[in-house]
């Protein structure tokens, strides 16, 4: 079938943009740390059950200690971290803005790379950056308005700036996550012997989200404990609609959605298969809008399509 990786990226960017919009419900039911906690808790057990009928195991074989460090550090910067950004930024500003944040992943992940990694940072790179937090910038600045509503010449956050805040550590703890797992990754690869199950190397991704999605998850146990508030899970169970979108969250995001998108990548080139999946925060907008009632402005649209354009930059020049 001819441009199946193509279509598989445009159908993971619409997995994504539904795990971002029934993750606003469930995190505003639930609470952010709650919803974390049951996403990568079921996704280890989907995961478990995967491994166990490909590799004949339900967890992650032969990965050694370095594997762990990596993909565990990688969980707590990209997941406990991260994620606990991106969907407390849900509850200050909405899915709708919390998304664009995440163009901030390629350029954070090109800084990581070249800081852990030492690859290169080429002059497009860091224009690429400059046009994808230029699109920010249009997105949630806006001219300061004076008593009498005139406009005036400063400028402010048209969003709360706790939601600035939140939204940038979701979309640098995204990209630097996703180094941190690479170098994980290759540890992983270089400690699978020989004679291990056909099936292993194709699966050695998924067994890297199980180790990540459980240091994660206990990430978010620890951090309720301290702050005392671990009953609150088990007051979700209370919430079955909380409860079934927290679900639709887990089904459509680190199940399906992560599974596809490695799919896709083996049949479309890497960086065209990358900006497919990157347009959430443009898909976003209308179905977000239309549920919330919310008017959608020309700034907004010029400011994700500019940031868009920097996410393209990163991968396709």
């Amino acid at each position: 079938m001819p441009y199946i990786g193509e279509i598989l990226s445009l159908f993971v960017a619409l997995l994504w943009t539904a795990t971002a919009l029934f993750a606003d419900v469930a995190s505003h039911r639930l609470g952010a740390m709650t919803v974390n906690i049951i996403r990568l808790t079921v996704a280890t057990l989907l995961i478990a059950i995967i491994l166990l009928f490909t590799i004949g195991v339900p967890y992650p074989a032969y990965a050694n200690g370095r594997a762990w460090f990596w993909l565990a550090l990688s969980a707590i910067v990209g997941y406990t971290f991260g994620d606990f950004c991106l969907f407390n930024s849900y509850l200050v500003m909405g899915a709708r803005v919390g998304q664009l944040f995440m163009t901030l992943a390629p350029p954070s992940a090109a800084i990581a790379s070249w800081i852990l990694l030492g690859e290169k940072m080429q002059g497009k790179s860091w224009l690429a950056m400059a046009v994808t937090l230029s699109g920010i910038a249009l997105s949630i600045l806006s001219r300061k308005k004076d008593e009498d509503n005139h406009t005036s010449h400063g400028i402010k956050f048209s969003v709360p700036i706790k939601g600035v805040l939140l939204g940038l550590g979701a979309g640098v703890g995204q990209g630097v996550g996703l180094v941190l797992s690479k170098i994980g990754m290759l540890h992983y690869q270089l400690c699978i012997p020989a004679d291990a199950p056909k099936m292993m190397d194709l699966m050695m991704p998924f067994a890297s989200t199980m180790i990540r999605a459980i240091v994660g998850a206990a990430g978010f146990i620890v951090i309720m404990s301290v702050n005392k508030s671990i009953h609150k899970l088990y007051e979700a169970r209370k919430d079955k609609k909380g409860v079934g979108y927290a679900l639709l969250t887990t089904f459509f995001g680190p199940f399906l959605g992560v599974s596809l998108s490695l799919m896709a990548v083996q049949y479309a080139n890497a960086g065209i298969a990358s900006t497919l999946m990157a347009l959430t925060p443009v898909l976003i907008i209308l179905p977000y809008s239309m549920i919330y009632k919310q008017k959608i402005r020309s700034r907004e649209l010029v400011g994700v399509s500019l940031s868009m354009i920097g996410v393209a930059m990163f991968f396709l020049l």
